[in-house]
């Protein structure tokens, strides 16, 4: 039997007798319910049985974890289930990584500035203050080279504007 006399979810939710063979016990604790009852409701319980039949000791419970963890997926979205969490994942991923890319080609640019800035104090002091500034303006100018840094086409070449402002996708929180 599961924990003690009291029967196994699966056993008391399917009101069967639980037994020492039992293959529910271990992963389906009576103090549990819920666990099996989700696993239940999206796989059946004769399915849930054959896997663990067909799976090592030692994996079953990684199994029984996995099972869970879809079954819940399914529930929340019955049609892409734990693909549209992953899809949903690697969409914030993309997010933060286009987000680091521009983040990064700021610093690029404010090094820029910043080296440009030390060059043009240190040219002689007989070159003209016009010329200073218009040397300093024309190595400042770093919208030339963020889309290169960031491998998108320029903006002469490209309609679209890359930096465009988009809704972050939303959904449901997954783990709570």
């Amino acid at each position: 039997m599961g924990s003690g006399s009291s029967p196994c979810a699966s056993c008391k939710l399917l009101r069967r007798r639980c037994t020492q063979e039992c293959i529910f016990a271990p992963y389906f604790p009576s103090d549990d319910p819920r666990k099996f009852a989700i696993v239940h409701k999206v796989f059946g319980a004769s399915n849930i049985s054959k896997m663990l039949q067909e799976l090592p000791i030692h994996q079953r419970t990684e199994a029984v974890n996995s099972l869970v963890y879809e079954a819940n997926a399914r529930v929340r979205d019955p049609v892409y289930g734990c693909v549209g969490a992953i899809s949903y994942l690697q969409s914030q991923v993309s997010q933060l990584q286009m987000q680091l890319a521009v983040a990064q080609a700021e610093i690029l640019c404010i090094q820029m500035q910043q080296d440009s800035a030390t060059v043009t104090d240190s040219l002689p002091t007989h070159v003209d203050q016009d010329d200073k500034l218009m040397l300093l303006s024309e190595n400042n100018n770093c919208y030339g080279v963020l889309p290169q840094y960031l491998n998108f086409p320029s903006s002469s070449s490209s309609s679209s504007n890359v930096f465009q402002d988009y809704e972050p996708l939303k959904r449901e929180t997954f783990w709570t």
